[in-house]
């Protein structure tokens, strides 16, 4: 972890936000998160924290221990997996949906609809098998239907805009037999298998966005909008059988309630605690301790003023000291990062970029003297309420920016009005949010930041970096894929198209009638493997 060199707050300046933050977590317990080639096979591990006596010690044998009950901090945002774009809703669907590959623990992609595949020597035609025998959750044969149907439906077949922007590459989707489909790209791409993690639904399912149909080891049964999500085990699932015959999702949009709803049963599990959460709890759970792998970053919209001026933009990173953050939020926890890359993209990653702006108070007010603001401005960061360590980290930012003259004000809104307000209606000044990558490769954290990308909700624009964007996916050689991403990483660095600051700690708390939980190089939750302990 990387300290800046360069300023030092002042002591009154600590003092106010200690004080703020020690209410902020001692008062609220609040909970945070954010919005993902096997690169993470160098991730460290989550390392795993046990609490109190043996598990076996605290597990009631009277304990039903064929229903799991996890808690989620927001509702899902739709049924249909190719129309959902959440990070909770993702994690959530990897345990009902299934692509042609799938990413497991370790970072690599491996067979799952499909039993096997061969790409061939100029990266432009993926051929998949069709797993023999593998069923939908409604009881029908997967066919080779099904994945054109699926691909294409992604693909805007239909004149639409592509769901996934990724899919403008390919050129068709062709059965070749009735255990064979071929994925023709228009050029060469080397890294495109990871685009196809995309989920296989059946064609005949009219209504995908009320009727969930997978191949997953869990399937849907109901939901209740802001109350809970539950699944049952598919007993005819083609893999490793889920252990745990029912589970259910249960929203838990309070921060506050978190550790009681935990010693009083009415949840099991929950992921992205808070470190005094994780001390509030009896010696009956299980913390296990990783990483987010996301972003998080104060989040700038590059369109309107005063942040549409680079230099307000850059003055704000002098300003802003990401080891100070990780100190009062998480106790010291999380790994800096420099641009929109997280650490367990490790070919990726470029921890040079951490020193790009080192806190330097001077230099950010002479960048906001330049730009014509020499008394500072004022302006709101929009933040997720129900993601404390967000919010949090927000009103470090707020303190901190007070040094170079800048009021932040800080407005807490719900997850549903941040996704259509600031997310899809770009209606914000500034955010602070985590953003993973929903595929194991780096075009999924840096494609967003494509002038006419559709996810680009910052309204980052540059031709600098559309043009290494362009190279970087039009090369063949992976290593000069590589330089150009980094040149991606870099451009944005330099050009502040927001503040990042780190990739967060994360805890997971697991009741110890329960063990066998798993991180991924994603954001997933892998309820699948999660056992009764005794």
């Amino acid at each position: 972890m990387m300290r800046k060199k360069i300023g030092r707050i002042g002591s009154s300046l600590l003092m106010v936000v200690l004080t703020t933050l020690t209410v902020a977590l001692s008062g609220c317990s609040s909970d945070k998160a954010g919005d993902s080639a096997s690169v993470a096979n160098s991730q460290e591990a989550g390392t795993e924290a046990v609490t109190g006596t043996d598990a076996a010690q605290s597990t009631d044998v009277a304990d039903d221990l064929s229903k799991l009950t996890v808690g989620i901090p927001q509702d899902i945002d739709g049924l249909d997996p190719h129309n959902s774009t959440g990070a909770g809703t993702r994690e959530v669907f990897y345990n009902i949906f299934e692509g042609l590959v799938k990413a497991d623990s370790e970072g690599n992609l491996n067979p799952a609809v499909a039993s096997e595949y061969t790409i061939s020597e100029d990266s432009k035609v993926y051929t998949f098998t069709l797993r023999d025998g593998i069923k939908f959750h409604d009881g029908s044969n997967v066919t080779v239907e099904d994945i054109k149907y699926s691909l294409e439906r992604n693909m805007g077949v239909d004149g639409s805009e592509p769901l996934i922007k990724a899919y403008k590459a390919i050129d068709s989707v062709n059965i070749v037999d009735d255990s064979h489909v071929e994925v023709v790209l228009k050029d060469s791409d080397s890294d495109f298998l990871t685009q196809l993690t995309v989920a296989i639904i059946p064609e005949a399912n009219e209504h995908p966005e009320t009727t969930p149909i997978g191949t997953g080891p869990y399937k849907y049964v109901s939901n209740s909008p802001q109350e809970n999500f539950i699944v049952t085990r598919f007993d005819d699932y083609w893999g490793e059988k889920a252990y745990i015959k029912d589970v259910v999702f249960k929203i838990e949009a309070n921060m506050d309630a978190i550790v009681l709803d935990l010693e009083g049963g009415s949840i099991d599990m929950m992921a992205r605690v808070t470190p005094t959460q994780v001390s509030q709890l009896s010696d009956k759970f299980q913390v296990y301790e990783g990483t987010m792998n996301l972003v998080q970053a104060l989040y700038l919209n590059n369109a309107v003023k005063p942040f549409d001026d680079v230099r307000v933009r850059q003055a704000l990173c002098y300003a802003v000291d990401p080891q100070k953050i990780m100190d009062f939020v998480s106790e010291g926890a999380g790994t800096e990062i420099g641009s929109a890359m997280f650490p367990a993209f490790s070919k990726y990653f470029m921890p040079e970029l951490n020193d790009t702006y080192n806190l330097d108070v001077d230099k950010a007010k002479e960048l906001l003297s330049e730009a014509g603001y020499p008394n500072g401005f004022e302006f709101t960061i929009t933040v997720p309420s129900n993601y404390g360590q967000h919010v949090d980290t927000a009103q470090v930012i707020s303190e901190q920016l007070k040094e170079i003259g800048v009021t932040a004000n800080i407005q807490e809104i719900e997850w549903n009005s941040w996704v259509s307000d600031v997310y899809s209606g770009r209606q914000f000044e500034a955010t602070v949010v985590g953003i993973d990558a929903s595929t194991l490769s780096a075009s999924a954290l840096l494609n967003r930041y494509v002038s006419d990308n559709g996810k680009n909700f910052v309204n980052f624009n540059s031709a600098d970096y559309d043009a290494a964007y362009a190279n970087a996916t039009a090369a063949t050689d992976d290593a000069e894929k590589t330089k150009y991403y980094k040149e991606c990483e870099t451009i944005l660095s330099k050009e502040a198209a927001s503040v990042y600051i780190q990739d967060l700690p994360e805890f997971v708390v697991l009741n110890k009638k329960f063990t066998g939980y798993v991180f991924y190089p994603l954001y997933v939750q892998d309820i699948a493997k999660i056992r009764p302990a005794q």
